[in-house]
């Protein structure tokens, strides 16, 4: 089993990360981590840049196109 992250993306989900022990946002923000951690891909997260389930309100597509 390797030790370096993976991202692997959730069916009309969010981005899985595995292996993470800190992310750093584009804020210059760390947020630590206990492994994995859930990213949010559909935009409409108020719990940014994790996954709070939104996508499944929003009906996240993800091969929809994006909004104009």
């Amino acid at each position: 089993m390797s030790d370096k992250p993976t991202i692997k993306p959730r069916e009309n989900g969010p981005y899985l990360v595995t292996n993470c022990r800190q992310l750093t946002g584009l804020d210059g923000r760390e947020y630590a981590s206990q492994g994995t951690v859930a990213l949010c891909r559909c935009g409409g997260s108020k719990n940014k840049p994790f996954c709070d389930g939104t996508h499944w309100s929003h009906h996240f597509d993800e091969h929809a196109p994006p909004p104009a």
